[in-house]
């Protein structure tokens, strides 16, 4: 590797400001100071909205930013970076917000940008550049350099990050260090008693590659996998990535621990845009290769109904609800992963190559992480869930500033511990919208007793599976859960939260929409039931301007419905109701909108521009959905009974 690296490409500033963008496009340079206020927040959904993700190859250079929102305007165009001729992109803080999906480094890769400057990364993205060779900063002194024409010393690249990522970066990316090191088949170790150390500390501890002298927080480290899976939007690059890089067929280490999941495009045939852009034929290519890589391997599938209505289950509640046990190791190319977190695993999304890596190693990489315990009183009021507490967590300003980049969120307290487990998936799932690595929960007898329910499984807890009472934590956020009150996000990010009760003024909601990993498990559905059996019980009247979609997270919640009697209800109160599926989550389905006009008001984890189509969307908790589908407008149901007894 040179000493010193020259960019003679141009600078793409991200600015908020839509006629800078169209400035640059046009072939003007501009400086920091004259692009004016950089767009912080910058989604993966931004750079390579999930209707550009039909290949997975150098074809993704012509789309990167072609979703990004300046103002209230997309700017960039197809083809328009590549044909520019940038090199060097800049941006605010949070910088690839959102999905683990690898496409979007990817996409900018291939259309000649080779550095990123930005105030801040998330995780997942950061580690995606590293591994296919993309350089990143936050040294902002670099731009000057550079437009001086500079080379720029190649250890700048390497400030503030640890050893082990160090060493891929001067490899050029991952799968060129993975083939000159050494993989021993994993093996898991016991806890060695020592200084304190956190629950995810010491499942890293007992997971750890042998050659690990010590595991120190803050250093990088490669650790054994229990559990690896995909989806059909990345099983196929993985796959390719992987032949690429180890010849075909390739030796996988543990098959069976490794999980195929059609669940993020099996509802495309219902999908608006994917109809009406012609990109089935996209999808049925990405369908070609999760299921080539399915059926060349000997590993776990779950597929497509037999009808082809939905799919078995989302892959986030099949993983809880078929596989992960308390104190393993799972990853998954999706950053909702630590949805897992809530059965005490260490749970975690990562990209395409760090994937194709670990299903022939058997190991996957992180950073020895802090954590910050989230220690939540209770009880929590009537009509308050788990997904208020996160959007009270997403608007607080320490997080929304990017303060728990990387870092593990522990929830504990008399509020979690009197949560359910699907409640307690909620608060890990959307963890990756805190900007974490993962969240946990520890395990308890609540856990013991969903793993005997659901899978019939006699789990016996072991001493270490609990943090130490001394262990080490960058922070305790102590919440009044008593203070709690159903909370939502205004459209565009999820950290955009206010309570309900504090808008200023009505808002009409054309869509409701209840589902997803986030909102698709059956204590989700016992609320959607309970508002609606209300309403119909007290000959409360439907607004007929809302059209409520309610989509099931796997089969068995679907059965779970189906024996409980909420089916007939549904129907009744005139809810379409989806197969499994991410659907509209990841405008690929029913219920995604079709206008910039339309409102939705919806229980999925994430509301980026275009997330569920091209509407606004508001998050809100399935009480709040339910109610304001009745409605029209959003409220709760304490407000809907209330105003019922007035």
């Amino acid at each position: 590797m040179n000493n010193a690296i020259r960019f003679s490409g141009r600078v793409l500033y991200l600015s908020q400001n839509p006629e800078c963008i169209r400035r640059q496009l046009a072939g003007e340079d501009l400086t920091l100071a004259e692009a004016g206020a950089l767009r912080d927040n910058i989604s993966t959904d931004e750079i390579t909205p999930v209707t550009v993700m039909m290949v997975y190859d150098e074809r993704l250079g012509e789309f990167p930013y072609v979703g990004f929102k300046a103002g209230e305007k997309l700017p960039v165009g197809r083809n328009a970076v590549k044909n520019a001729g940038f090199e060097v992109t800049v941006a605010g803080k949070r910088y690839g917000k959102g999905s683990s999906r690898e496409s979007s480094p990817v996409a900018e890769l291939s259309a000649g940008i080779r550095l990123i400057v930005a105030q801040s990364f998330e995780r997942i993205y950061q580690q995606n550049c590293d591994n296919i060779g993309i350089l990143t900063t936050t040294d902002f002194s670099v731009l000057d350099r550079i437009a001086a024409g500079e080379a720029i010393e190649f250890s700048t690249f390497l400030e503030g990050r640890d050893e082990l990522t160090r060493e891929i970066i001067r490899s050029g990316g991952l799968l060129k260090y993975s083939r000159t090191a050494r993989w021993p088949l994993p093996d898991s170790q016991p806890v060695v008693a020592g200084s304190p150390q956190t629950l995810v500390e010491k499942i890293i501890s007992r997971h750890v590659h042998p050659d690990t002298p010590v595991v120190t927080r803050g250093e990088g480290v490669f650790i054994a996998a229990d559990f690896r899976f995909s989806h059909d939007y990345f099983t196929g690059m993985s796959a390719h990535l992987m032949h690429q890089a180890f010849g075909q067929p390739a030796r996988l280490i543990d098959p069976q621990r490794i999980i195929a999941f059609e669940d993020h495009l099996v509802l495309a045939p219902q999908s608006i845009p994917h109809i009406q852009q012609g990109l089935l034929e996209g999808v049925a290519d990405l369908a070609r290769g999760h299921s080539q890589f399915s059926r060349q391997y000997p590993v776990r599938s779950h597929g497509a109904l037999r009808d082809k209505t939905g799919s078995e289950g989302i892959c986030h509640a099949l993983m809880i609800e078929r596989y992960a046990l308390p104190g393993q190791v799972v990853v998954g190319t999706d950053s909702h992963t630590p949805h897992s977190g809530a059965l005490g695993c260490l749970a975690f999304g990562v990209g395409a190559t760090e994937m194709a890596n670990s299903w022939v190693t058997g190991y996957v990489r992180c950073k020895v992480p802090d954590t910050i315990r989230i220690q939540v009183s209770g009880p929590l009021a009537r009509g308050v869930m788990a997904k208020d507490l996160v959007l009270h967590l997403l608007q607080m300003e320490s997080i929304k500033a990017g303060g728990a980049i990387g870092a593990v969120f522990e929830y504990a307290g008399p509020a979690i511990s009197a949560m359910s487990l699907d409640e307690r998936a909620t608060l890990t799932n959307m963890v990756a919208e805190l900007g974490g690595m993962t969240g946990i929960v520890a395990p308890d007898e609540k856990a013991v007793a969903f793993l005997k329910e659901r899978r019939d499984i006699d789990f016996e807890l072991q001493d270490w599976m609990c943090s130490d009472a001394d262990a080490h934590y960058r922070e305790t956020i102590h919440i009044d859960g008593t203070r709690l009150q159903p909370m939502l996000a205004r459209p565009g990010d999820p950290g955009n939260g206010v309570a309900v009760g504090d808008l200023s003024a009505p808002v009409k909601v054309d869509i409701a929409y209840g589902g997803s990993c986030t909102a698709g498990k059956r204590s989700d559905f016992d609320c959607y039931h309970e508002v609606l059996q209300w309403a119909l019980a007290n000959q409360y009247p439907f607004t007929t301007d809302t059209r409520l979609f309610l989509q099931f997270g796997t089969m068995d919640v679907h059965d779970y419905c189906e024996q409980s009697g909420y089916l007939e209800t549904f129907e009744r109160a005139g809810v379409v109701l989806i197969k499994p599926g991410c659907g509209a989550c990841a405008n690929c389905g029913p219920g995604q909108s079709v206008s910039a006009e339309q409102v939705t008001i919806s229980a999925i984890n994430r509301n980026f521009p275009g997330r569920s189509g091209p509407g606004s969307v508001w998050l809100a908790s399935p009480y709040t959905v339910a109610a304001s589908a009745i409605a029209g407008r959003i409220t709760t149901f304490d407000e809907l009974q209330q105003a019922h007894t007035a």
